[in-house]
């Protein structure tokens, strides 16, 4: 006859066979690979190499400003992959951390406070282009050319408030848009699109870009991924719940017999 305690560790060791814990989350922080900012105001140029990019509400004084970012998810689903197994993990969050900038050139609007809404883009083929502010080109995205890049499976990936800053980081947690989760699934590109939020007439912002000096102040995207329990180990979990209770059962019975035993 097997000993109960050693029934006990046999039940135990199978519920945590499976990879011995739960692992927490992963995280893998990304710069983008391309971004852009487009100009109502100069509609065939490109701005893809300014060190910066920019937001701002149609209406105002320097016009509409709208910005595109692609990020490459290859590493982030390799790592995730390493940490929990390829196919064991889902997306947990996704924060877009972007750092404020004066408008130094006079081709940009004042900063001011105002909505930003921050969208998925279907479609990752945009060119960044290398135009600044003083030197634009007409190589990559312009104001003209964004329609083309746009289409109805495009997804909000939230509406965040901005402050009108000037200098600081700010970090923006996105929706988990079912895009996003399938470009961080597949370790694809994954393109976002900037802009002033609908009926927003205020919000104008620069933010540093891909481009800028100093690392630590580039646009970032942080995703962190959580494991998926296996379904065998909530099975083995409650084989041995079961287990348990059938070792309890048989206890409690062997004092019963142990009673009528003495009685008679």
């Amino acid at each position: 006859m097997i000993p109960r305690f050693a029934i006990c560790t046999l039940l135990a060791g199978c519920v945590f066979s499976r990879g011995g814990s739960l692992s927490s989350a992963q995280s893998v922080s990304l710069n983008p690979v391309a971004d852009a900012f487009v100009f109502a105001g100069e509609p065939t140029f490109n701005y893809g190499g300014g060190g910066v990019f920019a937001v701002s509400a149609p209406g105002l004084p320097e016009g509409e400003f709208r910005s595109l970012l692609r990020f490459d998810l290859a590493g982030a689903k390799s790592s995730f992959d390493s940490a929990f197994g390829a196919g064991n993990w889902s997306l947990g969050s996704a924060v877009l951390a972007l750092t404020a900038s004066g408008p130094n050139n006079p081709i940009f609007n004042t900063s001011a406070a105002g909505q930003l809404r921050a969208t998925w883009m279907q479609n990752d083929t945009w060119g960044e282009g290398a135009g600044a502010p003083t030197t634009p080109d007409t190589n990559g995205v312009t104001w003209n050319s964004l329609p083309s890049f746009l289409s109805a499976g495009d997804q909000s990936l939230g509406t965040f408030a901005f402050g009108g800053a000037t200098s600081g980081t700010v970090s923006y947690p996105l929706v988990l848009s079912s895009g996003l989760v399938g470009d961080t699934a597949s370790g694809g590109l994954t393109s976002f699109l900037l802009a002033a939020a609908p009926g927003d007439a205020t919000i104008s912002g620069a933010f540093n870009s891909r481009s800028f000096s100093t690392a630590s102040r580039r646009p970032l995207l942080t995703l962190n991924a959580v494991a998926i329990p296996e379904p065998a180990t909530w099975i083995l979990a409650g084989c041995g719940v079961l287990g348990l209770g059938f070792l309890r059962s048989r206890s409690r019975g062997g004092v019963v017999d142990r009673f009528n035993s003495a009685r008679r």
